[in-house]
């Protein structure tokens, strides 16, 4: 059993409150930025069990009537075909994903704001025609001079007074993005300066997620949300600003304190005064006091430093990257006194792989257990260990073949004689499929099918990159896989 460290609805339920608490302070429009993903938070669910990936969403869907939601992407990463790491998708697909995942909880999603825009960005203004041809409007907001230290020039009209103005209906907006670095904040300040220019009584929060203002510096869980954001060169840090007003430790990050002067001056310069003292009193963050188990939280936070390690060691070898960012993970594990041998499956992996000779992985279950899967004639090593897990959990016997060569025999020859693949090994997804279609004749195949939902959590290690499709199948059965840095085959074309 997965064990739980974070209580969701206690979280929520504060998070609620304080919500409601600023927009009465405000008294009129509140904007407010979702720190961290809006929908479908997999590093917070990682870090904290118990904290569901669509906690913020279910929160916001009970106040449906009340919420504007304004998508914001920057052109930038549009530009560069940014991938959401976690999902393996572009920010453009993102944003129509989210749409559709906000509506379907009822929400209203009045608009875009495509952030950094210039003129000579194509993949930008394609996108944008794209959004404009389904009936959404998009707005647009441009790079400014002397971001974000040349306050005054940024207050001004030829600072925010260049972004288009977002025209939105309802008194709480909530401002979200497909991931870090989007320009969240600097919309929401934006709207702020327009809605004063035209009389309209408006006030700012941030909902925030990471990093947890009440833990301390380094708490794993912090030091986690710091290597999620290595390529963003974020770091976590003590606010100044919130240690000279109460003379209190809190912990804040980089951008968020750089930006603070300006939020500062944009309220002085609308209202005279600021109600804001430092960047910790912006945000919305009740998840310290969520904590239920703070060990259980600590170790799962440790296992993603470990995790992010290994995902940027694979970028870089598949981009053929300086390890940059893999190196400023490497610090953080030393800080947290980690190697990679501190990730249960690593070891097994390897030491199959040193047995058999050939790629090997390792998957641990919830009880502890782990079990290895190895390369054959047949099988990948991921469909193997796949297997040999979903036996394991079905009290199945490993001697026992769930899917015999003369049932694999056929998939082989359709994959390599017709469909021109020069692998005629099965894949995740045609191990299950290949299951489902016997699960009616063989109990057994059926029995293991059930179990997949077990698999929601586990950890996997290869000890070879994986390919599209093995990835994708375990990311969609919940799985958390690393892998080490290193290609199955030679070849210089790799199918991404």
């Amino acid at each position: 059993m997965h064990r739980i460290g974070f209580d969701g609805e206690k979280y929520l339920a504060m998070q609620s409150e304080q919500i409601e608490a600023r927009r009465q302070q405000f008294g009129g429009k509140l904007y407010l930025e979702f720190g961290g993903k809006l929908f479908d938070d997999m590093h917070a669910s990682r870090v904290l069990p118990g904290f569901t990936p669509d906690n913020k969403i279910v929160m916001l869907s009970s106040m449906a009537d009340e919420v504007e939601v304004v998508m914001v992407v920057s052109a930038r990463d549009l530009a560069r075909n940014k991938l959401r790491a976690d999902l393996g998708i572009p920010y453009d697909a993102d944003v129509l994903r989210l749409i559709d995942a906000f509506r379907s909880y009822g929400l209203y999603v009045g608009s875009v704001v495509l952030s950094h825009m210039t003129d000579d960005n194509k993949q930008a203004k394609a996108f944008k025609r794209k959004l404009e041809k389904l009936g959404m409007k998009v707005f647009r907001h441009v790079p400014i001079k002397g971001y974000p230290h040349d306050v005054a020039h940024i207050v001004s009209d030829a600072g925010y007074g260049r972004n288009e103005y977002v025209e939105t209906t309802r008194d709480l907006v909530v401002v979200t993005a497909p991931g870090p670095g989007s320009g969240k904040m600097a919309t929401c300040l934006s709207q702020l300066y327009h809605d004063h220019q035209r009389g309209i009584r408006c006030g700012y929060a941030k909902y925030e997620t990471f990093p947890v203002w009440n833990l301390a510096l380094d708490h794993p869980v912090n030091v986690a949300y710091e290597a999620a954001t290595a390529d963003l060169d974020d770091v976590n840090m003590i606010d100044p600003y919130h240690l000279s007003a109460y003379g209190e430790r809190a912990v804040n990050y980089n951008r968020d304190v750089e930006i603070f002067p300006v939020l500062n001056l944009l309220f002085e310069r609308l209202t005279g005064s600021s109600p804001y003292k430092s960047p910790t009193d912006m945000g919305v963050n009740m998840v310290g006091y969520a904590i239920a188990d703070d060990e259980v939280c600590c170790e799962a936070s440790r296992q993603e430093v470990i995790r992010r390690y290994y995902k940027a060691l694979v970028h870089e070898r598949k981009d053929a990257l300086d390890p940059v960012v893999s190196d400023r993970i490497a610090l953080l594990m030393g800080q947290l006194g980690l190697s990679t041998h501190d990730r249960p499956v690593v070891a097994p992996a390897l030491e199959a792989e040193k047995r058999t000779k050939a790629p090997a992985a390792a998957l641990q279950l919830p009880d502890g257990r782990i079990v290895t899967g190895k390369t054959s004639a047949l099988l990948g090593s991921s469909s193997s260990v796949l297997l040999n897990a979903l036996k394991a959990l079905a009290g199945i016997p490993d001697k026992l073949k769930l899917l015999a060569p003369e049932t694999i025999a056929p998939i082989q020859t359709l994959k390599t004689e017709h469909l021109g693949s020069q692998n005629p090994r099965l894949h995740t997804d045609e191990v299950l499929i290949a299951l489902s279609v016997s699960a009616n004749a063989n109990p057994a195949a059926k029995a293991v099918l059930e179990e997949l939902r077990h698999l929601r959590g586990c950890d996997v290690h290869t000890t070879v990159i994986l390919g599209p499709v093995d990835e994708g199948i375990f990311r969609s059965l919940g799985v958390n896989v690393t892998s080490e840095p290193v290609y199955q085959t030679r070849n210089l074309y790799r199918k991404r």
